[in-house]
């Protein structure tokens, strides 16, 4: 989980960035920033899908092959 100092710090950076740009150190910093939060959230929506079981009306498991899949090899490591 990102902390809360990077997600004040990211947007910190995109309105210094609206209001007057950013040097290139700090564009460097919130391209680092912002990639180390897609892959935060990446991580949480596989962690997500990974715990899902889908069931219809009638008690079947209708979960996606593909998702099945994944649970298996996560369970194999």
């Amino acid at each position: 989980m990102i902390s809360k100092e990077k997600l004040a710090r990211i947007n910190e950076l995109a309105a210094k960035k609206k209001r007057e740009g950013l040097t290139e150190e700090e564009a460097k910093e919130q391209s680092r920033l912002r990639s180390e939060y897609l892959q935060n959230v990446r991580q949480q929506v596989l962690n997500t899908i990974e715990n899902v079981t889908i069931v219809d009306t009638k008690g079947n498991d209708v979960t996606p092959e593909k998702i099945k899949q994944i649970k298996l090899r996560k369970k194999n490591h």
